[in-house]
């Protein structure tokens, strides 16, 4: 008797169109990132010039430390607790995280009060992040209902781009959800017959041009919902880093990244990296709405600039001489308007009282 192989994501995927019908954008994304055994991020190791895209983190040290900086500053400030969950989202290899605490566990007290949280369920990231962590005593948690009753202090890079959107396109009768089905056993886009009316949707959406695409993060929003929750009971402060716009508005963002190269969407389901622009306005309300103070948003290279990372870049090519010249090309990368720089925005909503540093005042 011959097995027969378990059909492929591309295959389950088909398979549920031709079964329930076309699918929303956000049911394909999460389908594609996050299947639990086929999604783009159950898969080895997406990072770095072997995977599909390099972050900030995996260009220089000075990223990581100058985050850290951050977070200890922001932990003096509340009083420096005998206790504090530090949390980051989608962690990677956990070179962030690595390199923020080299720096924060210098202030005095700082490694005896943190409780190290991960967010991941990437079982080949999981084993990354131990490799480099475990010092730390890291926890991973699958439910931001278990971070402990401790002030929270979160860290998110690149972590909301990944989380599903909603596409709408405008029609003369409104706006129709955008959806994904087959065409001539092809998937394809195309709309929800059911139209929206345009005074239903967001204030952004109402001045918008025939065609024009409208993305909504339910799933954003819902995140940082429940994260600015338990801040603004328990305290603390969430950082999130992202490409992203400052304001709402329309215009379509969803992209396919596969091998470092832009991929096609629909092509490669569970090979292909997914992301959207961050929607930071959404954010800034659904923070504002539960009690934590929204800071003016920064582009990275603004963040980094005021953090001291040219500072920070002269102190590490005066002790590495020989690597200077790799040293400011990481440093051009992450704080230049045409490279890192300006794409990268920066979001910080915090409890009252708190002065985090790298904002407008």
């Amino acid at each position: 008797m011959v097995d027969t192989p378990a059909p492929t994501l591309p295959e389950l995927i088909d398979m549920q169109i031709r079964t329930s019908g076309p699918m929303s954008v956000a049911s394909y994304m999460a389908l594609c990132l996050t299947h639990p055994t086929k999604g783009y991020y159950k898969a080895d190791d997406p990072l770095g010039a072997a995977g599909d895209f390099v972050t900030a983190p995996e260009i220089s040290q000075m990223f990581g430390e100058l985050i850290g900086f951050f977070f200890v500053n922001l932990w003096q400030q509340m009083g420096s607790p005998k206790a504090v969950t530090l949390l980051e989202l989608g962690p990677g290899r956990g070179t962030l995280m690595a390199d923020m605490l080299r720096v924060a566990c210098r202030a005095e007290g700082f490694r005896d009060a943190l409780d190290l949280r991960l967010f991941e369920t990437n079982p080949a990231l999981i084993a990354e992040q131990n490799a480099r962590l475990e010092p730390y005593g890291p926890k991973w948690i699958d439910s931001f209902e278990k971070v402990g009753d401790w002030p929270l202090l979160v860290v998110a890079n690149e972590f909301f781009d990944a989380l599903p959107i909603r596409q709408y396109v405008l029609q003369p009768d409104g706006w129709h959800e955008r959806m994904i089905g087959l065409t001539e056993g092809k998937r394809s886009f195309g709309l929800d017959p059911t139209p929206i009316p345009v005074t239903t949707m967001p204030l952004a959406a109402w001045e918008a041009e025939l065609n024009s695409v409208y993305e909504v993060g339910f799933a954003q929003a819902e995140v940082m919902k429940r994260l600015a929750g338990i801040v603004s009971t328990q305290g603390g402060a969430i950082l999130a880093i992202d490409y992203g716009y400052a304001r709402s508005q329309t215009g379509e963002t969803l992209q396919g990244v596969r091998q470092h190269r832009y991929a096609d969407v629909l092509e490669s389901p569970g090979d292909t990296d997914l992301s959207a622009h961050v929607d930071f306005q959404a954010l800034d309300g659904v923070a504002a709405n539960r009690g934590l103070v929204v800071h003016p948003l920064a582009t990275q290279g603004e963040f980094l600039t005021r953090l001291g990372i040219n500072e920070r870049a002269r102190a590490l090519s005066a002790a590495n001489p020989a690597s200077a010249a790799d040293i400011e090309t990481a440093r051009h990368r992450l704080v230049d308007r045409g490279q890192m720089g300006d794409l990268f925005k920066v979001f910080c909503a915090a409890s009252p009282g708190l002065q985090p540093q790298g904002f407008a005042s």
